[in-house]
């Protein structure tokens, strides 16, 4: 027993451990007692336990294992740290319990796995219990399978991974163990149960009974979708919310929630993919060819096996596809066609994407052998090619099949469709755009017309798949010219689709109901407007006015069109929509007359043909009047053109007549609904009559008429084609003519120049010159749209006429598009909507690129030429590719179908012959500008094999390589590209060429996209493997497209994928990451192609602007970083200008003198510490390289903009050496002129001298020298003291110089590192130099050793740094160099160490070999001085240093507290381990200085004042005696003081003990619930609100951090601050007196409460949550509304301005106004709007449009635009009214956005006389008497005075006083008092300053109206404090009033205070904010305070009151004052 009661005394940790099996079961026990008794699962206890608990669960006695196992369950279910213990313990379990006989001891293995998985440790469980799995033991199998089932039953298969017990599944089946067999099929089950028929290929291949009793299985399991029933911690709280919410009334979202629960998991995800090219039979290529069919037969029948497995492995699969294509495209036998079909099927369904590459050479082959009737073969045939389909996209198919569909064959025109209209069910909305239904439509629109009825049928399924897929409003417009009865058979096919994604249809078909039908009055339509608005009203995008769709395109899809306007202006439009969609069937003449006699006066129509002129003019003024007269609905137009063209017609002599008849024309066209069958009847005539010198005008009037009514592309090409169908040359001229202006009229849009560019061409050939001119300059207009490309068409014209189409062009460049004025009203959208400048350009490139006439080639692409091209000869090779190249030049444009070039070029991409391979390039990069954008097809199969030679070791073939893969992404666009996993194959290769070129063009690519698909993310791992490649270019080229490739995917998800790096490696990237955040361009306004050529719709005027950023985003990552120091600068114009002018610095010299006089360094106040700012913020580039590149010196050259001349700036940056001289000479002229200049810009002057030592001219160098010479003495003179930052970006590249070969540069170089020592102390330079003696350059090294032994020879050891050891062991390395020069130099230096500092130098440098030992000693002999006494200069480095402290005090400011940091930065790069200092780039290193700072080290920015402070504090006499007493609650105790006691009490809340602030709190609650005091707290509702928002920040920043403080306590104090709120918030007189800055104050603290994790994590912490929750609905409905949602508007704007604002946050204060803005129909009256509109302005003006939509939410548009739009729907046109307080209207766009909604509300709007009756009520009848105004007046007045309504009197007088400004008051003022006359003024200025949004006066400075005069003896003192202190910068006053509260804490009173001035004399410039912050009320109201205070405490000295609680207080606060006491102690020594 002696043993026992040894083992008893230890503590319970050692039991655990110990040997005897009871101690460690008495151990177990008790430990499993503390783990029940702990509550706090971050306790300390349970780290003692960390190394034990695998311990517990391996213990060796089965009985003792037992109780560790229950000890180690609730170890984990509790504990923090639990989870590190996760593998050690769980492979314990597996080990060690699942063996065990004892049911038990598995059940609690299995439960401690199970609560592994629920901490969130499923994955390092689920592979321990994985590997189990290759147990020998089968228990251990079993019970390994076991847990995973029970886990993914109750986790779900969310948490539990299921691919890799998928992959072991198998093995488990063929198990010889029956036991693991049952187990498996379980789990199998429970697989099935969770992914149904995912799991069925890869159990395919199990034993077949197995097979056939899991089915058996599977089929009993219960059909719904399974549900997990245990949650992991993070989703406990959320499903506990759930519950509630199901349990309060089955709330929705929790059904939804539901629905989402289980993932869809594909099964090919699951599947292991296999590789099967090198299983094909070995003869397969030559069988496929035989002749015989069995044996082709054979050989497709071997691939058929192969490609059965569902998964293949990715390879180059374009020999096997050919084969196969070959046989499905030439092969007799149909069986083997159809057998060759299922293999392709096969390859496509296992291949999947992979497969993409390879579809475009197959689909033509498949759709032309759809010709074949047999039914097998068809439907192979099918399923091949929707196999295909799902491959690729059918963007990338499309040119093929549209080729097909004009084939002749009926069967293959049926198939065709009926693969389209498959294929679009699995499109959606956007994946079929116009660009792409456009083409398809028009194709399928021939075939409905087909003679074969199958061959209709199938195209009218396809419309109808097309129609239910994108909605009707996109098709309808392709459906123009289809009669009713086919358009009713495409729509009932369309009703009878089912598409692939089901959810989209429900949104077309919405659509769909909403569309106003053409027959509804204008009223309904209005009615109709109202619907559509409203479901649009969420989307992002602005609303449209109703288009009268046109031909070239539906209005932009996702934004329903409604018809705006006025009511008839909907009508019209309305009309605009019907005549587009009907067309006029031409009408007989007598028809026609008989409907023109009907609207036409009878003697008009019978003098029509009249003989006498005068007549027919009489009979033209009488038809001019009456189609003016008609309306647009029933003018027959087509009816009176006949009239006008009978006879005689066009014909008619009299040009009085003509004139009139064109003007006609013109009325008709424009006021009638003009047809394109009345305009065939007059355009022949108008034609004729345009050449005519008095007539034609009015034609040309009449054609513009007729294109706006018929669209200009029809009508142009109807004019063109009349015109050069006759012979007269004036006609042709004038119609060009006209063609010309028309165009830049109506834009480009829709135009088809292949329709008239051979009329151009006929133009051209012309022998009359104006013809010739006129083409000409019609080429220039289209030019000016078309771009370039253009010329192309022409390039076979003369010379002569060549140079005359170029000068025109010349003419065009660089010219904008202007805006279209026509067309736009009636067929385009509206012009201001910028929604659709994105598009636009878009529709008219791919116009563009339709328009070029292209060439077949295909057939010129002969199998010889193949095979040349493949030969074995490089000679023949060449010959072929030279025939090619030739092929491609003669046709110039060519069709994308080329045969089987691209295999034969791809082989040539990797020839031996380099030669081959450039030219194979070459020919690539033709193709590209021959086949256009139609390339796209073509990048997987040849684009990527290009990228493949960006590896290639010649230099000039990567060059050759990158320009074809420019050439091919500016056909292509990017996203092909970057789709797929290609690109990220080609990264994952380990070439280093490969890899640096491709992320160099990346990272020139990626910013210019304004999206990348998701696949980008794919290359994120290589990218990742990249930053750490052996090669420096490869890691630089790395770092440089990190920040784009962030732009894209966002940091998160970066910093997610760096999981599955090495820890070491993970910490590397994930700083590099936070780096590249920081260097995160903003994505591209708009796309380049945008900025380039703005087409038809789009103004250009909207795209200068944008392209401007855009260019300077893609500049370089210095750019965009640049931007808030632009703001700051106030040289910005002058940047604007060097912009400009940076385009032409050659100007005459006469005007450079006038530019080069006045300064050549301006002096910008803080400029260099804003600079140094930047770079400690990595806003900018550190200035550290090893050569400049571009980015470095674009970013000195912006920084330098703002404070260097403009005209030395551009010397300074010029390409030639020559100007760096001219700009050295003016810099050393005006150095002593601009001392104050230099100082200012010296950082970037030593910048740009460090750019010039990389410049190879010695000329210019030598002038740098010179300069730095001069200005290091000047430097000295003027005692100035170099910065950390001027030195570290100098110095290190000055001692690059040092190793010049040049004598002469070496010794002024060390010249200036002499000067240096006076500006810059010895030992930081040390360090540097020190640095430079690891150059391999051995001269640097010589000298720099040499410099070092001059600076210890001045300045004595001191400088050695970081220790004399460390530095001298580092010098005495070179003793050992192989350089003489440099041994001689580290010698020599040893020896002046020596010389200094005697025989401490043998211990100082170590162990040296004998060798350079006895070098050193022969060397000190030969010297042979004694030591001498200490060097001269040493003493000079302290003083210096002392001297520059008080010199330059700004410049210094850095100084010293750099001093430590540089030390420390040297001592850990220093360290003996140079190369491990090495590994992290200067770029990406900690910056130590920050680290350093906020230990404070920092010496000077401690003043002696505190120390004087502290003396104060510490003299004991000065502790006054505390004065606080408890305040009785009764507050009737004194009468006379209510307001001061209710100051004192406020002042207590935000206390920092908790029980004051508790105890202040109940009394104040108290005073709250009784109605009759809840007066008493009036005029304090700011001061207590602001009180009570300090205690929260309190809460939030100390006490919830203390862990000594019980949480209990927290939790009572946050009832009580919520309790009171609430009760304040249920008082509305009350809450309304609360202002906009302390309610901004308020609503950021409730918020941040409420996203507190901390709370949430308390018992209790719910509850306060739910509390805040219900408190801020009551802020929001209580408060005054103008306050409450001007103050959510700040608080957005800021939470969207700061960057480390959760998103969270954000979007509460958005849920916040969402609230508001259902509340604004009732509280819209009682708002003043002005305020709210100049909020709204000034967040607009800090979020313009572009910059909110790069949100990562589209929330804050959406809630900005549902605000706006409510305000106008409920004030109609008055809101434009109330923008009286915005200065500056055009600084935002909420003007025009307030228009452009009033425009769309103009129909929605009530009655007139509705708003007669709103103005009426808003104000007083301006005709009303005088005896009336007086009456108001008077009644005014008596509210004023009486006690109950003074406030609303007062807000009365100030609202009359406002309208009626002449108004005059002053008889009602004259009798009464002078106090009330200057109460009524100022208590107008309060409400004046209100309104105005100046902040707002507390009423409690006024008098408060609930008051006896008396009661408020407030000094004046007070009342100008408040007034004054609204919005100041704040100085000392701040601190006295913190010193208050913190007195006040402490228990102290103020009464010592009373001598201090008043609080105004402390603030000047007053200066007023938008909205007065709590900060500001918070000085007015702390002064308040303290004169209440003292009154309080007068009050009570005055009184004979006893103090029974004072003296407890006053032993209390001594406590708590020696307490303060000890903690300034420590402050001040940590500071020391």
């Amino acid at each position: 027993m002696g043993d026992d009661s040894e083992w008893m005394k230890l503590p319970v940790d050692q039991k655990c451990e110990h040997k005897l099996w009871k101690a460690r079961l008495s151990g177990y026990e008790e430990a499993l007692k503390i783990f029940q008794k702990i509550k706090d699962e971050k306790s300390p206890e349970w780290s003692k336990y960390l190394g034990l608990i695998k311990k517990f669960v391996t213990d060796s006695n089965a009985v003792v294992q037992l109780k560790g196992l229950e000890a180690a369950l609730v170890y984990v279910e509790n504990a923090h740290v639990a989870g590190k213990t996760t593998g050690e313990v769980v492979s314990g379990v597996v080990s060690k319990v699942f063996n065990q006989p004892k049911a038990k001891a598995k059940e609690l293995g299995i439960e401690i796995c199970l609560m592994y998985i629920e901490i969130e440790k499923g994955e390092a469980v689920q592979e321990e219990l994985l590997k189990g799995l290759d147990n020998k033991n089968p228990k251990i199998i079993v019970a390994c399978i076991e847990t995973l089932r029970k886990a993914l039953s109750e986790f779900g298969s969310k948490i539990v991974l299921l691919k890799p017990i998928i992959k072991v599944l198998p093995k488990l089946f063929e198990s010889r163990e029956k036991a693991v067999r049952d187990e498996a099929k379980l789990i199998a089950v429970e697989i099935y149960r969770w992914i149904r028929d995912a799991l069925r290929p890869p159990l395919q291949n199990i034993n077949s009974v197995q097979l056939k009793e899991l089915e058996e299985e599977w089929v009993k399991l219960p059909t719904g979708a399974p549900k997990p029933t245990r949650f992991l911690r993070s989703q406990q709280e959320l499903e506990a919310k759930l519950e509630q919410q199901q349990a309060a009334g089955g709330d929705a979202e929790g059904g939804g929630d539901d629905g989402d629960e289980v993932p869809q998991i594909d099964a090919y995800e699951l599947l292991e993919a296999v590789e099967i090219l090198s299983k094909l039979p070995k003869d397969f290529y030559d069988k496929i060819e035989a002749k015989k069919w069995q044996e082709r037969k054979e050989a497709l029948e071997a691939v058929e096996v192969l490609v059965k497995n569902p998964k293949l492995e990715a390879g180059d699969y374009a020999d096997l596809v050919k084969a196969l294509k070959k046989v499905v495209g030439k092969d007799t036998n149909v069986m083997l066609v159809a057998l060759a079909a299922k293999c392709l099927t096969g390859l496509a369904v296992g291949l999947r994407k992979k497969f993409g590459q390879y579809a475009g050479h197959v689909v033509p082959t498949i759709l032309e052998k759809f010709k074949e009737k047999k039914p097998q073969v068809v439907q192979a045939l099918q399923e091949a090619i929707d196999a295909i389909f799902l491959t690729t996209t059918l963007q990338n198919i499309s040119e093929d099949v549209l080729a097909v569909m004009d084939n002749k064959n009926p069967t293959i025109k049926q198939q065709t469709s009926l693969f389209i209209a498959r294929s679009f069910r699995h499109c959606t909305a956007s994946t079929l755009p116009k660009s792409l239904l456009k083409p398809f439509c028009a194709a399928l629109l021939k075939h409905i017309n087909d003679s074969a009825p199958e061959v209709r049928d199938a195209a009218f399924e396809a419309l109808g798949t097309a129609l239910k897929v994108v909605g009707e409003k996109a098709v309808n417009p392709f459906l123009n010219d289809v009669d009713k009865l086919k358009l009713d058979k495409i729509k009932e096919c369309s009703e009878k689709v089912e598409l692939i994604h089901g959810k989209k249809v429900g949104l077309a078909a919405e659509k769909k109901d909403l569309k106003p039908g053409p027959g509804r009055t204008a009223a309904s339509g209005a009615a109709g407007d109202k619907d559509t608005k409203d479901i649009s009203a969420p989307k992002p995008g602005p609303l449209k006015k109703a288009p009268a769709t046109k031909a070239g395109g539906p209005p932009k899809k996702g934004k329903p069109a409604a018809p705006g306007g006025t009511g008839s202006i909907g009508t019209k439009n309305k009309k605009g929509v019907e005549t587009k969609e009907i067309v006029e069937p031409e009408l007989s003449i007598e028809v026609c007359e008989e409907k023109a006699s009907a609207v036409l006066p009878a003697t008009c129509i019978q003098l029509l043909d009249s003989s006498n002129w005068k007549e027919r003019l009489a009979c033209m003024e009488e038809f001019q009047k009456a189609v003016e007269l008609m309306d647009r609905t029933e003018m027959p137009c087509q009816a009176l053109v006949r009239m006008l063209a009978k006879k005689p017609g066009w014909k008619e002599t009299n040009f009085q007549v003509m004139q009139m008849k064109l003007h006609i024309v013109a009325l008709i066209a424009q006021k009638g609904n003009f047809s394109k069958t009345s305009a065939q009847i007059v355009l022949d005539g108008l034609v004729d009559k345009i050449g005519d010198v008095k007539c034609g005008n009015n034609a040309k009037e009449a054609m513009t008429a007729i294109a706006e009514a018929c669209m200009l592309p029809w009508t142009a090409e109807q004019v063109m084609s009349m015109a050069f169908s006759q012979k007269n040359p004036k006609n042709q001229s004038e119609t060009l003519n006209w063609l010309s202006n028309a165009i830049k009229e109506f834009g480009f849009s829709g135009l088809n120049v292949k329709a008239f560019i051979s009329n151009v061409k006929t133009a051209l050939a012309a022998t009359n010159p104006a013809v010739r001119t006129s083409a000409i300059t019609l080429l220039g207009v289209m030019y000016l749209y078309v771009g370039p490309s253009l010329r192309m068409f022409f390039e076979d014209e003369k010379p002569a006429l060549l140079s005359q189409i170029d000068a025109e062009f010349e003419k065009m460049q660089g010219q904008s598009p202007p805006a279209p004025i026509r067309g736009i009203s009636k067929h385009s959208t509206s012009g201001t909507d910028e929604g659709e400048d994105g598009d636009e350009p878009d529709d008219a490139g791919n116009d563009v690129v339709d328009l070029l006439p292209r060439t077949e080639i295909s057939d010129k692409i002969t199998s010889e030429l193949v095979s040349k091209i493949g030969d074995k000869n490089w000679k023949i090779r060449k010959e072929g590719l030279d025939e090619v190249a030739a092929i491609i030049n003669e046709a110039k444009f060519i069709q994308p179908n080329i045969g089987e070039l691209p295999a034969a070029l791809k082989g040539r991409l990797n020839d031996s012959n380099k030669i081959l391979v450039q030219q194979t390039l070459n020919i690539l990069q033709q193709l590209a500008v021959a086949m256009g954008p139609n390339i796209k097809q073509h990048v997987k199969n040849l684009g990527i094999p290009i990228i493949t030679v960006l590896g290639d070791s010649k230099n000039n073939v990567r060059a050759a390589a990158l320009a074809t893969v420019n050439a091919w992404a500016e056909q292509t666009g990017m996203k092909e590209w970057l789709e797929g996993e290609d690109l990220s194959e080609e990264l994952k290769k380990e070439n280093p060429f490969l890899r640096q070129e491709l992320l160099g063009w990346l990272a020139e690519k990626l910013p210019t996209l304004r999206s990348t698909p998701t696949d980008l993310i794919l290359c994120v791992p290589h990218l990742y493997s990249c930053l750490e490649d052996r090669n420096g270019d490869v890691r630089k080229k790395a770092q440089d497209a990190l920040p784009f490739f962030m732009m894209h995917l966002g940091y998160e998800k970066m910093a997610k994928a760096t999981g599955k790096l090495k820890p070491t490696s993970k910490d590397q990237v994930l700083a590099m990451l936070e780096k590249a955040k920081a260097n995160m361009p903003a994505k591209p306004a708009a796309t380049a192609k945008a900025t380039s050529k703005p087409m038809g719709g789009s103004a250009p005027a909207k795209f200068q602007p944008a392209s401007a950023p855009v260019e300077d985003s893609l500049s370089g990552t210095v750019e965009p970083k640049q931007d808030p120091k632009k703001a700051k600068a106030p040289g910005v114009s002058s940047k604007a200008k060097s912009a400009q002018g940076k385009k032409a610095p050659s100007k005459t010299s006469l005007k450079e003198d006038e530019d080069k006089s006045g300064p050549i360094f301006i002096v910008v106040p803080n400029g260099k510490e804003q600079r140094m700012k930047d770079e400690k913020g990595l806003k900018v580039l550190k200035w550290n390289f090893t050569t400049p590149r571009d980015e470095y010196i674009e970013q000195l050259k912006a920084q330098m903009s703002s404070c260097v001349a403009k005209w030395l700036q551009d010397e300074m940056f010029h390409s030639d050496f020559q100007h760096h001289n001219k700009a050295l000479a003016v810099m050393v002229d005006h150095l002593e002129s601009e001392k104050e200049g230099v100082i200012g810009c010296l950082d970037l002057i030593l910048k740009w001298l460090t750019l010039r030592f990389f410049d190879t001219n010695t000329s210019v160098l030598m002038k740098a020298l010179e300069y730095l010479k001069l200005l290091f003495t000047l430097l000295s003179e003027e005692e100035y003291h170099l910065t950390e930052n001027e030195a570290s970006s100098f110095i290190p590249y000055l001692i690059l110089k040092v190793g010049e070969p040049k004598d002469v540069i070496r010794k002024d170089v060390r010249a200036i590192l002499n000067r240096m020592c006076l500006v810059y102390p010895a030992s930081k330079m040390f360090p540097f130099i020190m640095e430079g003696t690891k150059s391999k350059n051995s001269k640097q090294r010589a000298e720099c050793l040499e410099e070092l032994g001059c600076l210890v020879e001045s300045y004595g050891m001191n400088v050695c740094q970081p220790t004399p050891g460390k530095a001298l062991k580092e010098i005495a390395i070179h003793i050992g160099d192989r350089d003489n020069a440099v041994r001689n130099a580290a010698l020599n230096t040893i020896v002046t160490v020596y010389n200094v500092h005697g025989d401490q130098v043998f211990k100082l440098i170590g162990t040296l070999s004998e060798k350079d030992m006895s070098m050193l000693e022969e060397r000190i002999k030969r010297s042979a001085k004694r030591p001498s006494a200490a060097p001269i200069k040493q003493v000079e480095e302290k003083p210096q240093r002392a001297q520059n402290i008080s010199s330059n005090a700004n410049m210094l400011r850095k100084g010293p507290a750099e001093d430590m940091s540089s030390k420390l930065n040297q001592a850990r790069s220093m360290s003996g381990h140079p190369e491990a200092a090495q590994m992290v780039r200067r770029e990406f290193q900690l910056d130590l200085d920050e680290i350093e700072n906020d230990n404070g080290t920092v010496r000077c920015e401690m003043p002696e004042l505190v120390q004087h402070k502290l003396d104060d504090i510490f003299e004991p006499v000065l502790i006054p005696e505390p004065k606080i007493r408890a305040v009785s609650p009764h507050f009737d105790d004194m009468h006379s003081n209510t307001a001061s006691t209710i100051n004192f009490i406020i002042s207590q809340v935000a206390s920092g003990d908790i029980n004051t602030s508790i105890q202040a709190l109940t009394q104040i609650d108290e005073v709250l619930r009784q109605e009759d005091k809840a007066e008493a707290m009036s005029g304090h509702i700011d001061q207590f609100l602001i009180a009570t928002f300090m205690q929260l920040r309190l809460i939030y920043n100390t006490h919830m951090a203390d862990e000594k403080l019980e949480k209990d306590e927290i939790i009572k104090l946050y009832s009580c601050i919520i309790g009171n709120m609430i009760s304040l918030f249920q008082i509305e007189s009350l809450a309304r007196e609360a202002s906009t800055g302390v309610l901004k104050d308020l609503m950021h603290g409730l918020i941040t409460l409420m996203l507190d994790s901390r709370i949430e994590d308390l018992e209790e912490g719910q509850q306060v949550i739910r509390s805040v929750n219900l408190l801020v609905v009551k802020v929001l409905e209580k408060s005054d509304q103008t306050n409450i949602l001007s103050a959510l508007l700040v608080l957005l704007q800021d939470s969207l301005l700061a960057t480390a604002s959760s998103p969270k946050f954000s979007e509460l204060v958005m849920k916040c106004l969402w609230r508001m803005v259902r509340l604004l129909p009732d509280t819209i009256n009682s708002i003043n709007l002005d305020r709210i509109l100049l909020d709204i302005h000034i967040f607009m003006k800090v979020f313009p449009k572009e910059k909110l939509k790069q949100c990562k939410s589209e929330f804050p548009v959406r809630t900005l635009k549902t605000l706006l739009h409510t305000l106008c729907k409920l004030k109609g046109p008055k809101i434009l009214d109330h923008l009286t307080m915005i200065d500056n209207k055009n600084e935002s766009e909420l003007e025009a956005h307030l228009c452009r909604m009033m425009k769309h509300s103009m129909d929605q709007t009530g009655s007139k006389s509705e708003k007669e009756t709103e103005k009426g009520a808003s104000r007083i009848d301006e005709k009303s008497s005088k005896a009336k105004v007086n009456d108001f007046l008077a009644e005014i007045f008596k509210k004023i005075g009486s006690k109950e309504n003074t406030k609303e009197g007062l807000a009365e007088l100030y609202e009359y006083k406002k309208k009626y400004s002449d108004a005059d008051i002053e008889p009602f003022l004259k009798n009464s008092s002078q106090f009330f006359q200057s109460y009524v003024e100022r208590g107008l200025r309060v409400i004046e300053m209100e309104r105005e949004g100046k902040g707002r006066i507390p009423t409690s400075a006024g008098i408060s109206p609930q008051m006896e005069v008396t009661c408020v003896p407030a000094p004046a003192s007070t009342m100008s404090s408040i007034g004054n202190t609204n919005g100041e910068e704040v100085g000392p006053s701040v601190y006295l009033e913190r010193l208050k509260i913190l007195r006040q804490r402490c228990g102290l009173d103020n009464t010592k205070q009373d001598d201090r001035p008043p609080l105004t004399s402390l603030l000047s410039k007053p200066a007023v904010p938008a909205v007065a912050s709590s900060t500001d009320m918070l000085h007015s109201k702390l002064s308040q305070l303290r004169e209440s205070r003292e009154q309080h405490q007068h009050a009570d000295l005055d009184s004979s009151q006893p103090h029974p609680s004072g003296a407890a207080t006053a032993s209390s606060s001594t406590a708590n004052i020696d307490d303060l006491k000890k903690r300034l102690e420590r402050i001040k020594s940590s500071r020391k």
